[in-house]
C-alpha cells in the first residue's frame, strides 16, 4: 500500500510540470504584446506632429497601459513558475530583487494592483475621449467606473485578507532554515 501511495504522490508532485508549457505560452503572449506595443508606438510617433494635447496624453496612456500589461505577464510568469513549478536558477546580479520576496499572497496583491492600474487607465482614456465623442454613452462610462470600483474593492479585500492572515493566532513562525508552507488560502505559514 505504501508503494502505491508513493507512486500517487510522485505523480501528483511531478504534475506541477504541466504548468511549464502554460508559462512558455505566456512568454509568446509577451512577444506578441511587444509587437503590438511597437505598432502603437510607430503610429503614435507618426501622429505627433499634428496631434492635439489630448491625443498625446491618450497615446501615452495607451503605451503605459501596454507596459502595465507586460509587467503583469512577467509577474505571473516568474512568480507562478517559481512558486508552483521550480526555482529559477540565474546569476545573482541578473535576478530582480522582488523575485525572491514575492510569495503567493504578494503575487495576488501585485496582480490586483496591476489590474486596478490598467482599469484606471481605461477609465481615464474614456473620460478624455468625451470631448471628441459626438455622443456620450453614459451606460458605457457607468460600467467602466463600476468595474473599476469593483476592482478597487477586490484589491482592498485581498490586501485585508492577507493582512489578517499574517496576524492570525494559529500561525507559528518558521524556525530558521525551515521553509514555510502554503496553507489553503495561499498565504505562507
Amino acid at each position: 500500500m505504501q508503494k502505491i501511495e508513493r507512486v500517487i504522490e510522485t505523480i501528483l508532485f511531478q504534475s506541477r510540470w504541466l504548468l511549464a508549457p502554460i508559462y512558455l505560452g505566456l512568454v509568446v503572449c509577451l512577444v506578441l504584446l511587444m509587437v503590438h506595443f511597437g505598432h502603437e508606438l510607430y503610429n503614435f510617433v507618426l501622429k505627433i506632429p499634428t496631434a492635439k494635447e489630448a491625443d498625446v496624453i491618450l497615446g501615452t496612456l495607451s503605451l503605459i497601459d501596454l507596459a502595465f500589461t507586460g509587467n503583469l505577464v512577467v509577474i505571473v510568469i516568474f512568480s507562478g513558475y517559481e512558486n508552483f513549478v521550480s526555482k529559477i536558477e540565474v546569476e545573482a546580479g541578473d535576478r530582480p530583487d522582488w523575485m525572491a520576496k514575492v510569495d503567493f499572497g504578494g503575487l495576488k496583491q501585485k496582480l490586483a494592483t496591476s489590474i486596478v492600474a490598467i482599469s484606471a487607465i481605461q477609465v481615464l482614456k474614456s473620460f478624455m475621449n468625451l470631448e471628441q465623442a459626438e455622443t456620450v454613452d453614459n451606460t458605457k462610462l457607468a460600467w467602466l467606473v463600476g468595474i473599476h470600483v469593483l476592482f478597487l474593492g477586490s484589491l482592498l479585500a485581498v490586501a485585508l485578507a492577507d493582512r489578517l492572515s499574517e496576524h492570525s493566532p494559529e500561525e507559528k513562525p518558521a524556525k530558521p532554515g525551515q521553509n514555510r508552507q502554503l496553507n489553503v488560502s495561499g498565504s505562507r505559514r
